[in-house]
């Protein structure tokens, strides 16, 4: 009859170690939308900085590792990015019911903030120190996007495609995106299959 593996695995000196702590995770629907709420209304100026900061870092829901991957596959799917990850991330916790209450707290009170703004950015949208405003929060954002990619390639380092082929394809999408402006949706899917067929080859016995 087989038997369940004890809950104290010995040591190589014949001592037990301490049994893994359960990973935190949202304790309820509630909490799983007011935790997207209060990210979606930190995000101004674009939400990945503050999603990985607050999932990863704080919140220790995802590891690193996790929120790369699946931010992999939230970026090829229709739709806005933070959005799609929030929905999955809801659902691997509370099913349909979690991707709901995710896709809701990150759309509710923002989208109040949203209309807000509209309406106060259709009356001041020429006066010149609004503008110099706006200009300056862009460069804020852009320096928390490039933050944030910096702390996304720590997980490359144990990448099977290793750090260079991983830095070269990054090099690539950077160039295709950013210097030869082609369509992000074209990019995505075509580097990306390179990208998934490398490391199927990679991984393959």
């Amino acid at each position: 009859m087989p038997t369940s593996p004890p809950d104290h695995a010995p040591n190589t000196e014949g001592e037990t170690s301490p049994p893994a702590l359960p990973r935190p995770q949202p304790q309820s629907l509630s909490d799983l939308f007011f935790s997207f709420s209060i990210l979606a209304l930190q995000g101004f100026g674009g939400v990945l900085a503050v999603v990985q900061r607050e999932l990863v870092e704080k919140k220790k829901w995802m590891t690193n590792e996790e929120f790369v991957e699946e931010w992999a596959v939230a970026q090829i799917m229709p739709g806005p990015n933070v959005v799609n990850l929030s929905v999955m991330i809801g659902e691997r916790y509370f099913g349909w019911r979690g991707a709901i209450a995710g896709l809701a707290g990150m759309l509710a009170f923002p989208t109040l903030v949203v209309l807000g703004a509209a309406l106060l950015y259709a009356h001041y949208a020429q006066n010149p120190q609004v503008a110099g405003a706006l200009r300056g929060m862009a460069a804020v954002a852009a320096g928390m996007v490039a933050a944030t990619a910096f702390k996304l390639a720590a997980p490359l380092k144990k990448h099977p495609l290793g750090q260079g082929l991983c830095a070269l394809l990054a090099a690539l999408c950077f160039a295709m995106v950013g210097l030869l402006h082609w369509p992000l949706g074209w990019v995505v899917p075509g580097l990306g299959l390179v990208a998934c067929a490398l490391t199927w080859r990679k991984l393959k016995p």
